[in-house]
């Protein structure tokens, strides 16, 4: 739960930046909450969404979000568009690129039509509280023939800003992709800072691109390891931080006062009144390590996005990476080796020189993969392209609301991912 001083702030913070953005019935709402609707600010304001709750708890997260983005269309004066991950903002856009003729009939007529994951009882009431707009289904004919980019902002042309629960690691890719493409001159904002199920900070710098929370004292007991450790590691406390530092988090929260080691590496960016304010810069389990050479997440996204950059045409729109152990004997003979999947938009397949970038890139960025590959230590890399919505998929799978890791460790989710390569 999110505690009262957290959802102040994060209001106060949004009127200030944008004065209009809390008006009655101006925020969307796509999230997928199997069980009980939840809004950012910790508590339904029925007054501030124009989403109805029951449109949150479907069975099916896409059905979720097509219902939601439906009750969105409705509203062109929204001032907010908020999603609990900007993944899910990603797939209610996706269902938009796909399916838009089919939610223009439905605002023309004030239908909800029948789809898996939409119960009938529950399609029934949420079809009585639609009414026939032919206008703004003609709307979004027309700007949908005006091509995807920046057609948040059309759609909508008073909003003023996105607001997703998670903006960083996984969710990074994600919120970038949105900038570049559909929410195109919107800033995307991440109010909240969670780590172990713990709300810790708040983010007061609304249009900043990369965020960065003000940690809150009162919320958590704070313990930090210095990263890169030395020595013996010590744990220290909020005021013996150094500014431009990194550090590995350890928390004790409430409820319960337990104590662990969160998995999150922070940088401390600055202070404001004495408390630290920090960039979460990646995570402690989500590195590739087939022989010890433990490539972070955060350093092997970059590495992609240089080598998608030398494939003409292409955009990336996710990715998961797979240590070779996983898949056992369907992996092939050799040196143990990464497997990457990835989607991309703008081409259709990659030829063998060009695959050969990524692998290329990685010896370039990380000198000792570079040295494992020249030993043969560790194989040529494999990239794999997947379909279309492959990824929405697995999302699903994973359930509410976990961000999508992005080295796979389960078996389920990998066989999930193998049934949609196309190339």
């Amino acid at each position: 739960p999110v505690p009262v001083q957290g959802s102040l702030l994060y209001l106060d913070a949004l009127h200030a930046a944008f004065p209009q953005a809390l008006a009655p019935r101006g925020t969307a709402l796509l999230s997928w909450t199997p069980g009980t609707p939840r809004a950012l600010a910790g508590w339904p304001l029925p007054t501030l969404y124009s989403t109805p709750g029951e449109a949150g708890v479907l069975p099916s997260r896409m059905a979720t979000l097509r219902v939601q983005l439906l009750f969105a269309l409705r509203q062109r004066g929204l001032r907010v568009l908020e999603a609990g991950l900007a993944a899910e903002l990603l797939d209610a856009l996706a269902a938009l690129r796909t399916e838009w003729s089919g939610l223009a009939q439905d605002l023309a007529l004030g239908t909800l039509s029948p789809q898996p994951g939409l119960p009938e009882g529950v399609r029934g009431r949420l079809q009585a509280l639609l009414v026939p707009d032919a206008a703004r289904a003609a709307e979004l004919r027309a700007e949908v023939a005006r091509g995807f980019e920046g057609i948040v902002r059309r759609l909508w042309p008073q909003l003023a800003v996105v607001v997703v629960g998670t903006a960083h690691g996984a969710e990074r890719l994600y919120c970038d992709i949105l900038r570049r493409a559909e929410c195109r001159g919107l800033p995307v904002y991440c109010p909240f800072y969670h780590a172990a199920g713990a709300l810790l900070g708040v983010n007061l710098w609304l249009e900043e691109p990369a965020p960065r929370f003000l940690l809150c004292p009162e919320w958590a007991f704070f313990e930090f390891l210095p990263v890169p450790a030395e020595g013996k590691p010590r744990t220290v406390l909020l005021d013996e931080l150094w500014e431009g530092r990194e550090y590995g988090l350890v928390l004790t929260a409430r409820p319960g006062e337990y104590r662990c080691r969160a998995g999150e590496v922070l940088r401390v960016t600055g202070f404001r009144q004495q408390c630290p304010v920090v960039e979460p810069v990646r995570r402690e389990s989500q590195v590739l390590s087939v022989r010890g050479e433990s490539i972070p997440e955060d350093g092997f996204c970059r590495s992609l996005c240089r080598a998608v950059g030398m494939w003409p045409g292409a955009r990336l729109l996710d990715y998961v990476c797979v240590e070779s152990t996983l898949l056992g004997a369907s992996s092939g003979a050799g040196a143990p080796h990464y497997e990457v999947f990835v989607e991309l938009r703008g081409v259709r397949d990659l030829s063998e020189g060009q695959r050969y970038k990524l692998d290329q890139c990685l010896q370039e960025d990380f000198p000792v993969y570079k040295s494992f590959r020249f030993k043969g230590s560790i194989g040529p890399l494999r990239l794999h392209l997947v379909g279309a919505g492959a990824f929405a998929r697995l999302r699903e799978a994973l359930g509410p609301p976990r961000p999508m890791p992005r080295v796979l460790r389960e078996e389920r989710l990998l066989r999930l991912i193998q049934g949609s390569v196309i190339s």
